[in-house]
């Protein structure tokens, strides 16, 4: 009978778990940092990180205790700063990116201070780009010190080929929450583009030129529900 009870018992406990219900919430806030970014060029291209900016807005779905939906709307500033050793001369080519990443949201920690992780696809559409050069790039070929470098020169003068581009981001930070209603939250971000910017045929000079971003930013959260 004892045992007959404890069984009985504990199965009431697990109904009752599993019959509990997490409280959804919904969030919207804003955002915005620099960003960090690079052509991944093949052949290689020697660069340095772009550093740029990034603001956007943000909606957060959490219906599930340690589990949410979040979804972005962004402008950020991408791109590829050329390296050049022992020289004075500059170049960088920066894009600029409306983006709309949809992501998974783990989080953890308790109702003062929360760590997550964000992690899903993310879709973009350049919207412009520039480029910003102390020397004449297309006549470049001509300089002595390209002309005594065997770098590549083919991608200063290159019109970008697809303004669409799409990849997958994941990031991870922590969130603040000041009181019910307003929360504060500093993020780390990878995005690894899967569309080349430039050409990539087999009679094209570059056989990839995909993009990849790191960003920072501080973000502002509000509770509607």
């Amino acid at each position: 009978m004892r045992r007959i009870a404890f069984l009985l018992t504990a199965l009431t406990a697990l109904l009752a778990t599993a019959q509990t219900h997490y409280e959804g919430t919904i969030a919207v806030g804003g955002k915005a940092g620099a960003s960090f970014s690079r052509v991944n060029f093949n052949p290689t291209v020697q660069q340095v990180m772009l550093p740029g900016m990034t603001a956007g807005v943000m909606f957060r779905y959490i219906e599930e205790k340690n589990f949410g939906l979040v979804a972005e709307l962004n402008m950020t500033q991408r791109g590829w700063k050329e390296a050049f050793e022992e020289s004075d001369y500059s170049y960088n080519h920066r894009f600029t990116y409306l983006e709309l990443p949809i992501m998974t949201h783990i989080f953890f920690g308790n109702q003062r201070i929360k760590g997550f992780f964000n992690l899903g696809p993310e879709i973009n559409v350049m919207l412009g780009d520039g480029i910003k050069s102390n020397f004449s790039y297309p006549d470049a070929a001509s300089l002595d010190y390209f002309i005594n470098d065997t770098r590549h020169i083919e991608q200063m003068t290159m019109k970008v080929n697809n303004k669409f581009d799409y990849g997958i981001c994941g990031g991870a930070g922590m969130e603040i929450n000041i009181n019910p209603k307003h929360s504060l939250l500093l993020e780390g971000r990878f995005y690894y583009g899967l569309t080349d910017v430039f050409p990539n045929h087999k009679t094209d000079i570059f056989s990839s030129s995909n993009s990849m971003t790191v960003t920072v930013t501080l973000g502002y959260f509000y509770r509607l529900k």
